[in-house]
């Protein structure tokens, strides 16, 4: 049990390393990384394309980057926004870690991008606990999962730089509780902002796009402080404030020897 939970910490550890090198590296070419976490079916995809869709009106150079165990469906209905577009299959692996960000970036990112939106796997377990070098960490719920989301999956909320709830059109008819869930937030992760949206309506469409160019132009981000669930204790040495579970649910992580199928959508 030692040996796996040592095991465990190296991988982020090295992970980690991986991060600081690829975020410094971002911004000194004047791109931000904004890092998507959610659970299947929260309308992260929807939300998404109508970001990128809006910053392409505004003349807003951005891509994304969005991974998935298998399929390219999310990478084709992004690329409808009109903006570059690039597909990872993880080959079955539950998350995206900054080694397989670093290779897909390499000779695709165009130059001149101010925005790379990551749409990581959906799940809110594994990639929380995996820093991709992002400047922004952003998890979204929709109202229909319930409120009592952000305690279930502490470390998701507890890590994040914003919530966004999505479907918000839907909530009166789940009888969508938004003081519980509000609460809930404010146990795991407090003074974090909580902005209500919905793709389909355009409620608070263009708001994840406004947070993320005021990262761009130096507006600093809440730095949350993880209640609820032990941390490794250590800060990145660039001011990116987030800490990490000791331990992760996977067995093998001391492989990571998988060979990522890519396809890329332009």
């Amino acid at each position: 049990m030692c040996r796996s939970v040592e095991l465990r910490q190296a991988v982020l550890a090295r992970n980690d390393e991986g991060a600081r090198e690829l975020r410094a590296r971002l911004l000194a070419r004047g791109t931000v990384v904004v890092n998507l976490l959610s659970s299947p079916g929260s309308g992260k995809t929807a939300l998404l394309e109508a970001e990128l869709g809006l910053a392409r009106e505004r003349g807003i150079a951005v891509a994304a980057l969005t991974a998935d165990l298998a399929t390219e469906n999310d990478a084709v209905r992004l690329a409808r926004s009109g903006v570059p577009v690039k597909q990872v299959l993880t080959d079955g692996l539950c998350h995206l870690e900054t080694g397989m960000l670093t290779g897909q970036l390499a000779g695709w990112l165009p130059e001149g991008t101010r925005l790379l939106f990551v749409e990581n796997v959906g799940n809110l377990v594994c990639p929380a606990s995996y820093d991709l070098g992002e400047s922004l960490r952003v998890v979204l719920a929709s109202v229909t999962e319930g409120e009592d989301k952000p305690l279930k999956y502490p470390t998701a909320f507890g890590l994040a730089n914003l919530v966004l709830v999505t479907k918000a059109d839907l909530a009166a008819a789940v009888e969508f509780d938004e003081a519980a869930f509000l609460a809930a937030v404010a146990r795991v992760n407090p003074g974090v902002e909580v902005v209500h949206t919905s793709a389909r309506t355009g409620q608070g469409v263009g708001e994840l796009l406004e947070r993320a160019l005021a990262v761009l132009d130096g507006v600093p981000v809440h730095r949350p402080v993880m209640a609820g669930a032990p941390q490794h204790g250590h800060t990145h040495g660039d001011g990116h404030g987030h800490t990490h579970p000791h331990a992760h649910p996977h067995e093998d992580e001391d492989e990571h020897d998988h060979e990522h199928a890519v396809a890329e959508t332009s």
